[in-house]
């Protein structure tokens, strides 16, 4: 009996150190993250900024829409003006909303906030610049945001993949789409 108790006491010592452990871990990985992916599109700004800045048009090349097509979503706001917002909530693609926050002819910034799976906030940015003759487009994506203790950090190198995975399929269809 007394050896089954140490063996106990044993197993519950291992797994509070490897909770220290991952804990420091966390410490020690980045708070932040940044994202950033660019390609070139043969369409003009005027042409990508309406399939990026019309949140009508966002689940025609979005990949995380296109992941759960059934997802809950709610439009409001006008087009291409700050307000406009996008909202969803789906099995697949939690709950969050995505806002415009500022657009001039070359910048599109925005609000991203997800509340399911977890709580986060981000700055989601579009830079749209004329590419050769003025027929094509330069479009830079980038997204950045904190990463909150100690889960988020943890899941850091998992987060980066998988978003420079999905902007870049993002990309790809942002570019069918106008392009075609």
């Amino acid at each position: 009996m007394i050896n089954l108790e140490k063996k106990a006491m044993i197993v519950v010592y291992i797994i509070i150190g490897i909770v220290i452990i991952l804990l420091l871990i966390s410490l020690a990985m980045p708070s932040k993250y940044m994202v950033e992916k660019t390609t070139i599109i043969k369409s003009p700004p005027a042409r990508v900024s309406d399939y990026v800045a019309n949140l009508n048009q966002y689940a025609t090349w979005n990949p995380w829409q296109q992941m759960e097509p059934t997802a809950k979503k709610i439009i409001t706001g006008t087009p291409k003006i700050p307000g406009h917002r996008y909202e969803w909530e789906g099995k697949k693609t939690g709950v969050g909303s995505l806002t415009l926050n500022n657009i001039d002819n070359r910048h599109i910034n925005f609000d991203l906030e997800f509340i399911r799976p977890f709580k986060s906030k981000a700055k989601d940015n579009w830079l749209l610049e004329p590419w050769g003759d003025g027929s094509e487009t330069k479009v830079t994506w980038q997204n950045n945001g904190e990463l909150p203790w100690p889960m988020g950090r943890l899941m850091s190198p998992m987060i980066n993949k998988n978003l420079n995975q999905q902007f870049e399929k993002g990309l790809g269809n942002l570019k069918k789409v106008c392009e075609g």
